[in-house]
């Protein structure tokens, strides 16, 4: 039976990779697929990972109708088999509805890729609509971890290297340039929950930020925003 499946975790566990394996996987057995993302850090219409690796993808825009989308192109002939949805959380609450429809109706399966909360702890409304809809959530047990090696849990928004707690809660960041005094850089890293709580990032507890530079693959593309 199709399934909407949410997999969820926090920064570097892995989840765009494991978005692009899961496509690979269903690809060799001669299935069909469609890649959406969000917001991604290599930029419009890409789904990369922070190995450097990356695919062509569907960027997911607010206006977006994932159901009236499938549907036309089913109709006109196209074979679709399964979606894979990575940067979920960044989608709208209508828009997960939308694809759940797309399972029930359409049977489609759908894979969906994403954070839970963002760097104030709250859940994403996409990521919320998942938890509430999805028929499986898989947390993803590769650890990422905090700067002082207890498991991470919480994701952190820095400007020149200290933690905030306030602002826009989409702002794409740099996570692979150092911040300087002249500029800023708006990043983000994972924390456990101990240093989230007291706003103790790698830089406040000198240590190095978590968070490396893609391997030096000839198609890597810089590492940024949150996800």
């Amino acid at each position: 039976m199709p399934e909407l499946v949410f997999f969820t975790g926090t920064m570097d566990c892995g989840k765009s990779t494991l978005a692009m394996q899961i496509d690979h996987n269903h690809r060799a057995r001669g299935r069909a697929g469609r890649v959406f993302t969000s917001h991604d850090r290599a930029g419009e219409g890409k789904l990369s990972s922070r190995l450097g690796l990356s695919v062509e993808a569907t960027e997911v825009t607010p206006d977006l109708d994932f159901r009236r989308l499938l549907v036309q192109e089913l109709s006109g002939g196209a074979r679709i088999d399964y979606l894979i949805c990575d940067e979920a959380m960044f989608y709208s609450g209508e828009q997960v509805e939308q694809l759940a429809r797309v399972v029930d109706d359409l049977a489609l399966d759908v894979f969906a890729f994403g954070l839970m909360t963002d760097f104030r702890t709250r859940l994403f409304p996409g990521s919320q609509r998942l938890l509430e809809l999805a028929d499986r959530v898989e947390t993803l047990q590769v650890e990422a971890l905090c700067w002082c090696g207890r498991r991470a849990t919480h994701n952190a928004r820095t400007v020149g290297g200290v933690m905030v707690v306030e602002g826009e809660q989409v702002v794409v960041g740099d996570t692979a340039v150092p911040p300087t005094e002249a500029v800023p850089v708006v990043g983000y890293e994972v924390l456990c929950r101990r240093h989230h709580l007291r706003g103790i990032t790698a830089a406040r507890g000198g240590a190095a930020v978590l968070s490396p530079e893609p391997l030096p693959f000839a198609s890597a593309q810089p590492a940024g925003r949150q996800g």
